[in-house]
């Protein structure tokens, strides 16, 4: 890996990221980026939080954000107009570097086209290859000028093969130490985070229905509300099927934190949204569905990557089970409303969760990571 070129004033970058964390992450880069280059212009595919910390937005992420085998097959028209478009954004503004965020599905075309037109990339927040995919490492050698990556079980990973990185700790606890939280209702109540895809939601709700239907008719339990927590991408209508008849079920858009600080137990799809829970303090089991066909696949990859025993990235960090993952055809109603049970009623339980979630915390390491990688980055553009 290298990073060619000779920094110039008014340096430009142009950022990429493809879905709500991306968002979320880009954000706190940009502010980092300013910090440390007050002159930096930006440019970039994201959301609103990174429209909201400065730079000029192309494209917003929600139009690009598709998961899984069944949902690409079905938008390979969008991401093939989008691919090219972006591309032809690049060529045109001709940034000095080009900052992919995650999303690998997206930002690994991006990255070899922008190899192959002599313009430098970081890749900030490795593509997850100790999962699956692992071929990409080949060209995150050959196309990636460096990669930054956020957790520090990637550490031994990577250089295991051979693969410069730089490690400056995890963004996640700037943003949720940084938080302004409020509570979003009064009472108790348990969060739900189905997901920020369209199908993600479509395959939870049902299950996440059921399993509120099954604690209100408790008697210890009929006062208690089920808040979900509205994705950004996504509007009240991708829910309103879901929750329809339920009086006790409510949707609150932009305040996913505000409804994991105060929840008595959550149930999280599983992503960047049960890390945030556990660096909140959220008692948690996660659930994972998908369609058969990725199902079958993901089985697979994983099967052959066996150094990967869990889905969620708390329990890769601390390698083992701080909370338990609902996965596929374990992901029923009635689980998920037995271990909801298990988090509020078993106290040793819910303690020793919490206890792992300190040690969670104590191995992202210290705040200020996303300003370090800023800074990291600009020392690179120099050094070339």
């Amino acid at each position: 890996m290298r990073c060619p070129g000779n920094q110039t004033n008014n340096m430009k970058y142009y950022l990429i990221a493809g879905e709500a964390s991306g968002d979320l992450h880009g954000s706190n880069l940009i502010k980092g980026l300013k910090s440390e280059d007050p002159q930096a212009d930006i440019r970039f595919w994201g959301g609103g939080m990174m429209e909201a910390a400065g730079g000029t937005k192309v494209h917003d992420y929600k139009e690009t954000a598709v998961m899984g085998l069944t949902d690409v097959l079905l938008n390979l028209g969008r991401i093939g107009r989008n691919l090219r478009e972006c591309k032809a954004d690049i060529i045109a503004w001709h940034p000095d570097v080009v900052i992919l965020i995650d999303y690998p599905g997206f930002n690994m075309k991006i990255a070899r086209f922008c190899h192959e037109n002599s313009i430098r990339v970081f890749y900030y927040i490795a593509p997850k290859t100790w999962a699956s995919r692992e071929n990409r490492n080949r060209k995150l050698k050959a196309w990636i000028d460096k990669l930054f990556i956020i957790f520090p079980f990637e550490i031994p990973y990577f250089e295991s093969r051979h693969i410069p990185f730089i490690y400056k700790g995890n963004p996640l606890i700037d943003a949720v130490d940084n938080h302004q939280y409020t509570r979003p209702a009064e009472g108790r109540y348990i969060a739900i985070l189905a997901g920020s895809r369209k199908g993600e939601i479509a395959r939870t709700m049902p299950k996440a229905m059921q399993m509120a239907d099954i604690l209100h008719s408790l008697p210890e339990y009929a006062d208690y509300r089920f808040i979900v927590a509205g994705a950004p991408a996504r509007s009240i209508e991708d829910y309103n099927s879901h929750i329809a008849g339920r009086n006790y079920v409510e949707v609150t858009f932009g305040r996913t934190y505000d409804i994991l600080k105060f929840a008595n137990a959550a149930l999280i799809n599983s992503g960047t949204a049960s890390l945030e829970a556990a660096l909140i303090g959220t008692p948690q089991v996660v659930c994972w569905s998908t369609s058969f066909i990725t199902a079958v696949l993901a089985k697979y990859l994983l099967r052959v990557m066996d150094h990967v025993k869990y889905i969620s990235l708390g329990n890769l960090i601390l390698d083992k089970l701080a909370f338990r993952e609902l996965i596929q055809y374990d992901f029923t109603s009635g689980e998920a409303a037995a271990e909801i049970r298990r988090l509020i009623e078993d106290l040793p339980y819910r303690e020793r969760m919490l206890t792992d979630y300190r040690e969670i915390r104590q191995n992202l390491g210290g705040t200020g990571a996303s300003r370090s990688v800023a800074k990291a980055m600009i020392q690179c553009l120099e050094e070339a």
